[in-house]
């Protein structure tokens, strides 16, 4: 069994605390392969004989002590360029003169949008779909509703209960036990404007994690962190996506969370249970969605996964798990675990990736990382061409030949930005802050295609068939 709190107990672990790094200790980290000596590593090894590792530690020490000696330089960066945007969006020349007035907007209303908003600013759902197309209705919501998290929450209910005609039922943010500060957010819905149908309908709930905003330094401290734990029988977990998830401090999952009254709001993983739970109760006909787009695909595939050690009974109320652009969250035995109990509950997870998008390449699949994907992977083309695989496809991603592709194809897209609208249609039309991150994925390779606008074209040109399909199959 893997449900008892002594099973939860982590078996290796490997931890780091920025907070306590120190200049010289770094080089020692280097060049001696006694790893327990700084403070900034916590280890169940004392011993590190890999250099490479010991390179990978450094850097990642080195990445989380600049993320959070300039958190408040990125966030004040962020927020001007988000305010600029929503100012130019609010005051076009021609309302400008119309008017005779500027409008200010404000950061908490319902019209104001994030910056992964304005590159791609969707917010009506295909209205072609509908529940009777099964998993392609629910990718499609999925990817729309992991897009719309990146938003307030004025805004989340504007667009679910005003544009998508079901009902918002909130955002939170959640405590980080590592970081000592909220650093997840997730809101849930339900597709029905009552959760609690007379007739006794069935009701679908999602939960809808948010991905790494582009200038919020604890995102990334997430996503950078290589840290890792072990649990008996289950395998190596990212620590830094467990974290965000609302891992206790000493490495584990109890059933219930332990006191601390220094937490200010309370954990991502144990409070949507809880949520869920009384939405159950409520309708008992209720099934729920799990999704997220990038950091946030990560912690709906891992708020599984916790889901899974615990042996609740919500497992068998799992309707799919959707992610758009994830990483890497555990080791290969960590995946066989997984697959079987997936298997076992009969819970749908299918992992999209388009085309050259980095963030599902990493954390880097080698002998030093360990890191490995599981499940169904939907793999996009430039072209949105759909192929079901086991994994993404790589073609020594890192190497010089497969940069020099990854460039011919920047251009390829960037070309396209100007002539989506003639091949697939208006809604497909891409605005000038995406075009210029489309030039920006010329320079950057698979930078640009992370965005949430190349998740939402795929699923919408996704053929039903695919999901049919278990893998190694190109669907033309």
């Amino acid at each position: 069994m893997v449900n008892s709190d002594d099973d939860n107990e982590p078996r290796g672990y490997l931890i780091l605390r920025p907070e306590e790094l120190r200049p010289w200790e770094l080089f020692r980290l280097l060049f001696s392969r006694d790893i327990d000596k700084p403070r900034s590593v916590d280890s169940s090894e004392t011993k590190e004989p890999s250099f490479r590792r010991r390179w990978l530690i450094f850097v990642s020490l080195v990445l989380l002590k600049l993320l959070r000696l300039f958190s408040e330089l990125l966030a004040l960066l962020g927020s001007a360029l988000e305010f600029f945007l929503n100012f130019l969006s609010a005051n076009s020349l021609s309302g400008f003169f119309l008017r005779g007035e500027v409008v200010v907007p404000k950061t908490t209303s319902e019209n104001y949008q994030s910056f992964i908003g304005h590159l791609d600013t969707r917010i009506s759902l295909d209205k072609t779909m509908n529940r009777e197309d099964g998993d392609k209705y629910y990718a499609a919501l999925s990817i729309m509703a992991s897009k719309i998290a990146y938003e307030n929450s004025a805004r989340i209910k504007n667009v679910v209960e005003n544009h998508w005609n079901m009902k918002y039922l909130g955002l939170v943010d959640y405590w980080n036990e590592y970081q000592e500060k909220e650093t997840t957010q997730a809101f849930i819905m339900s597709t029905d404007k009552t959760t609690t149908p007379s007739n006794g309908q069935e009701t679908t709930v999602v939960v809808a994690f948010r991905g790494t905003e582009p200038f919020n330094s604890e995102d990334w401290c997430s996503d950078f962190d290589i840290t890792w734990y072990e649990l008996p029988n289950i395998g190596k977990i990212h620590g830094g996506f467990m974290k965000a998830l609302g891992l206790q401090n000493n490495c584990s999952w109890p059933k219930e969370p332990l006191s601390n009254p220094d937490r200010l709001s309370p954990l991502a993983y144990y409070s949507i249970r809880d949520s869920l739970k009384t939405l159950i109760a409520q309708n008992k006909n209720t099934k729920f969605v799990l999704t997220g787009h990038s950091l946030g695909g990560a912690l709906a595939i891992l708020f599984t996964a916790v889901l899974v050690i615990h042996m609740t009974e919500l497992l068998v109320r799992i309707q799919g798990v959707y992610t758009y652009g994830q990483p890497r969250v555990g080791d290969s035995k960590f995946g066989d675990f997984m697959e079987k109990k997936l298997e076992e509950y009969d819970v749908k997870y299918y992992r999209f990736v388009y085309n050259n998008d980095i963030v599902p390449r990493l954390p880097y699949d080698d002998k030093d990382l360990m890191f490995k994907h599981f499940g169904t992977c939907i793999y996009y083309d430039q072209d949105y061409q759909a192929k079901v695989l086991r994994e993404q496809s790589d073609e020594n991603f890192f190497s010089l030949r497969g940069i020099i592709k990854m460039v011919y194809i920047a251009v390829l897209e960037f070309i396209r930005s100007f002539t989506i609208v003639t091949e697939k249609g208006s809604e497909f039309r891409e605005g000038w802050l995406l075009k210029g991150g489309r030039a920006m994925g010329i320079i950057v390779p698979g930078v640009s295609n992370h965005t949430p606008q190349d998740y939402v074209n795929a699923t919408r040109l996704t053929p039903p068939c695919v999901f049919q399909i278990h893998r190694d199959v190109s669907i033309t």
